[in-house]
């Protein structure tokens, strides 16, 4: 069942805008007068400031991070994935009416939360309402969480530089510049509006320098050798050996990354790498607006002429795909478009511990979560501007179409002005933005994982937990295991395992929030937070379960008996993961359950205002 109709994909926009806006004036605001936000209160940034994690950081440069921590490839990649094959408007809308309503809440809820529980993980939180045994075991879910989002994010970042070697030079040149900001503005204490300025010129000057002297690591003129020479390399047959030769440099980095002080990379690196994100995806929503409006004439791109933007692929395309039925693989598809996990753990992990004031989690945490979701629109009108909808990876059909719907876009936008950004210049900016943020959130990623590994042990007692806690040692294990699990080169597999743990991590989160506010006060309604979660658990559970008992035990199956021994063992790693998780995720939310019953009395209050407050 297919549905076809040209829209103008100014409509998609329009629409994400509308809804955000709303969100953000009205919803945000009832958010931030609900927890009580208070701008004399002491931070936990303030109060255990210690130059390594704990980092007072200015609104701009924290919200900086925080949003180029959260928009991974995910918001790109994902919306894609799913609107080719269910249609861009089960996708759009998805993300225009889920994101306010449950990610945008999620992320604030779980900064708010943190930041009251002395910038402590939502695993530390659930623990302090449930006990010991619900905090190890949320941690732990996350902890297997964090280990996908390095496999998939290091997958990710070495297709794009496959694609667009310019965006591997301008990105080696972003991070030089990120280290050299950090001492500018810790060490040398200049002040940060020029510094500011001048950085950002000079990391937008490195997309022209990466399009003189792109940078290949195998291949024809490459700077490790011919591509025969490593084809041994896992992931070569797959994607090819420049890809496979990219994954572990990116892995290394992310170790590497994780275990500098904030100040040295993370902090300036995120804000330098947020102007790229303001600019690309501000630009993308202004040049469809202004082209549509305005008019434009006809740009070319590889071969096709497109003279309006509008969508040229079906709006809906049925209930069922290759991907599965559209309940639940819809939703665990476009994944952080609409709602993310791995945002709670960048929000109770490095953004509480750098909050300089209560009152700025509102932008930081409400308003960047819409900032991803307008990322997200401008995927799906990207994809459906290009109208490329069969394709069997879901990397390399983003690849195919974000930064060529982009380039168009940005193309059109500008001709419509009297100038004229060239398509290939477009492109290759739009493959910047795409891997900058890739790289970002994938060394968070390795940070959060060692903050939820050290509240698992605690305080050392023994040798061992010594050693499992050194932050080297953490953050190698980490990168260890997501290299074994992207090994089996099958994004098919991979993508929704992802989308599912990192779903199943966000309705947990919501868990915390709602133990939070049920313990906090008989008088705090729990539907905000209660009623995303439930929907949540409905759609996560549910693809956790059909990943781990029907889709990867078939494809292990498949690939031991054509002698893929590889393939296999990560395939049933993957299966063991989606189980464990559901393990994880039932047991946890019967812990929450019980204590909410008990603070409530009853599951009618917890639907409730809650009637008369406790006396503690």
């Amino acid at each position: 069942m297919r549905f076809t109709h040209m829209v103008q994909v100014a409509v998609l926009v329009v629409l994400s805008l509308v809804t955000f806006t709303v969100g953000y004036v009205a919803y945000s605001r009832y958010l931030a007068q609900f927890v009580e936000l208070d701008e004399d209160a002491e931070t936990p940034a303030h109060k255990y400031e210690d130059g390594q994690e704990y980092v007072p950081a200015k609104k701009s440069v924290l919200l900086g991070h925080h949003y180029s921590s959260i928009a991974g490839g995910a918001p790109i990649v994902g919306p894609i994935t799913a609107a080719a094959a269910f249609g861009w408007l089960p996708a759009i809308l998805w993300i225009a009416i889920g994101n306010p309503l449950f990610g945008a809440v999620h992320d604030f809820m779980s900064l708010s939360a943190s930041v009251r529980h002395e910038g402590k993980s939502i695993g530390y939180i659930i623990g302090e309402y449930v006990g010991e045994r619900g905090k190890n075991m949320l941690l732990w879910f996350a902890f297997l969480t964090i280990i996908l989002v390095i496999a998939v994010f290091a997958l990710v970042v070495a297709v794009v530089f496959n694609a667009f070697p310019s965006s591997a030079t301008a990105s080696l040149i972003y991070m030089g510049l990120a280290l050299a900001f950090g001492i500018y503005l810790y060490q040398l204490n200049l002040p940060f509006l020029p510094g500011a300025i001048a950085f950002v010129a000079m990391v937008f000057a490195g997309v022209w320098v990466g399009l003189e002297y792109p940078i290949v690591l195998v291949g024809e003129s490459g700077l490790l050798g011919a591509a025969a020479t490593w084809s041994w390399l896992p992931l070569a047959g797959a994607f090819g050996a420049n890809v496979a030769a990219w994954v572990p440099v990116v892995v290394i980095y992310g170790f590497i990354a994780s275990v500098l002080p904030v100040w040295v990379l993370l902090q300036p690196r995120d804000f330098l790498t947020s102007s790229l994100l303001y600019a690309g995806v501000g630009g993308m929503l202004l040049a469809v607006i202004v082209g549509t409006v305005l008019g434009f004439s006809s740009v070319t791109v590889d071969g096709t002429s497109y003279s309006a933007l509008t969508t040229n692929t079906a709006a809906f395309k049925g209930f069922t795909s290759s991907l599965g039925p559209i309940f639940p693989f819809l939703f665990v598809t476009i994944a952080c478009g609409t709602i993310s996990g791995f945002h709670s753990l960048v929000s109770s992990g490095t953004t509480a511990k750098q909050l300089n004031n209560e009152t700025d989690a509102r932008a930081i945490g409400y308003g960047a979560m819409l900032g991803e979701g307008l990322l997200a629109t401008t995927a799906v009108g990207a994809f459906a501007l290009v109208g490329v909808s069969e394709f069997s990876s879901g990397v390399v059909g983003a690849l195919a179409n974000f930064p060529t719907g982009g380039a168009i876009m940005l193309s059109a936008g500008s001709s419509s002005l009297g100038f004229t950004i060239p398509p290939a210049a477009g492109a290759a900016f739009i493959g910047l933005v795409f891997v900058s943020f890739l790289l970002t959130s994938t060394d968070t990623a390795v940070r959060l994982g060692r903050y939820m590994f050290d509240e698992i042990v605690g305080v050392p007692e023994t040798s061992v937990q010594e050693t499992a806690t050194n932050r080297y040692v953490n953050a190698g294990v980490q990168c260890l295991g997501g290299y074994v699990l992207v090994a089996s080169g099958t994004w098919s597999s991979l993508w929704p395992l992802f989308g599912g743990a990192n779903q199943t991590l966000a309705a947990l989160a919501l868990l915390s929030a709602t133990l939070w506010l049920a313990n906090w006060n008989d008088s705090k309604q729990l539907i905000s937070t209660g009623v995303p979660m439930a929907i949540m658990l409905a759609v996560t559970l549910s693809a956790l379960l059909w990943i781990g008992l029907y889709r990867t035990p078939l494809a292990a199956i498949t690939a031991l008996g054509e002698g893929s021994t590889l393939e296999a063992v990560s395939f049933a790693i993957q299966s063991l993961i989606a189980l464990a998780m559901v393990y994880l995720a039932s047991s946890i939310v019967w812990m929450g359950y019980k204590n909410l019953r008990d603070v409530r009395g009853s599951l009618g209050a917890v639907a409730t205002d809650g009637g008369e407050p406790r006396d503690d």
